[in-house]
């Protein structure tokens, strides 16, 4: 399936992809989308606001405007009642991107994701799965997408699935997938296998995303750099994850969790952030070992996200408003700043 002429591939000749996600999290926060359900409803009720986001995405420094599809599938619009607003979702989602992917010359990717139907061992499942990905790998098509995100996959065969529907379809893939606490997926197939597996079944890129925060993604990351010739792609989430809670879904809140649900996930993880800087490092690191296709999920702003392309020697639009600390009212050593406040700085 691999096409070397094809824009994905052409994008990463000359160093590697950035690519933002995360858009489900930073629109609970913002107050558009139910963390839960998770469903993307706010592309049909304020798509202004999805506009928007794209666009600090790029700003930020993303080579890439991903349609906000991600949980805009059947199995997900059937458990909110929105069945009905399928294709028009989906639809919407894709127009909006692809106008801010022209207006701004990034990529332009179509989303597939996990379906939460997928059971291994029952076959009928499996067509649903197929089904699903057909229907919304067709509408990306339509839409002129350059290639399409198969992400948060946590099954090695519903991957395996949604390859063949974008192979099939004619475009070029990236998949990645979820590593949970095991480094398995649910069906048991290794983590690292599972990539070399979708690599020679022709995937453009192959790696992980979600999840695991950097400090737990990367030693995977390296072991999945060593064994595939195929581009590796490297989204984490920006949490401070630990090889005892190697997920943000498994981290527990010492110091007293105040979440309703008895569990940090997803709405009080704020203790466990990262820094930008943090993310950044977690750049640095993927690029020095010949990481492709680098990234954020979950939990990102486009704070982090210029951090991880000012990392890679990037200087993105929005890099302008980068910390100055030079110019800081107490901290800075500017001249403009009168001596007089800057021996204060010690006393706040």
């Amino acid at each position: 399936m691999t096409n070397n002429g094809n824009a994905l591939q052409d994008r990463m000749q000359s160093g590697p992809i950035i690519c933002g996600e995360g858009y489900l999290f930073e629109m609970e926060r913002r107050g558009y989308v139910q963390a839960g359900p998770f469903v993307p409803e706010v592309v049909l009720d304020h798509p202004e606001v999805v506009e928007q986001l794209h666009r600090e995405i790029v700003r930020a420094g993303s080579d890439v405007v991903e349609a906000f599809t991600y949980y805009a599938h059947r199995e997900k619009l059937k458990v909110i009642g929105r069945v009905d607003d399928l294709e028009e979702m989906n639809r919407q989602a894709l127009a909006i991107a692809g106008r801010v992917a022209r207006d701004t010359g990034t990529l332009l990717a179509g989303n597939i994701c996990n379906t939460n139907v997928y059971e291994a061992d029952d076959t009928s499942t499996h067509d649903v799965v197929r089904s699903m990905f057909e229907e919304q790998v067709a509408w990306a098509a339509e839409a002129g997408v350059d290639y399409i995100i198969a992400e948060t996959l946590d099954w090695y065969g519903e991957a395996a699935i949604a390859l063949e529907v974008i192979a099939a379809a004619g475009l070029p893939a990236a998949v990645t997938l979820s590593a949970p606490r095991e480094r398995h997926l649910f069906d048991g197939v290794d983590i690292v296998e599972a990539c070399e597996r979708l690599s020679s079944l022709g995937a453009d890129v192959v790696g992980l995303n979600c999840m695991r925060g950097p400090a737990t993604m990367m030693p995977l990351i390296r072991e999945i750099r060593e064994k595939v010739s195929t581009p590796v792609a490297a989204l984490p989430v920006p949490y401070r994850t630990t090889p005892d809670e190697p997920t943000f879904m498994s981290l527990t809140d010492r110091e007293g969790d105040s979440s309703p649900d008895g569990r940090p996930f997803p709405s009080a993880l704020d203790p466990f952030t990262a820094t930008r800087y943090e993310c950044g490092e977690f750049a640095r690191e993927c690029d020095s070992i010949g990481v492709e296709y680098i990234g954020l999920c979950c939990g990102a702003g486009p704070h982090h996200l210029r951090a991880v392309a000012q990392a890679l020697g990037r200087e993105p639009e929005s890099g302008r408003y980068s910390p100055d600390m030079t110019r800081h009212a107490f901290y800075g050593d500017d001249e403009s700043i009168p001596a007089a406040y800057r021996e204060r700085g010690d006393a706040l």
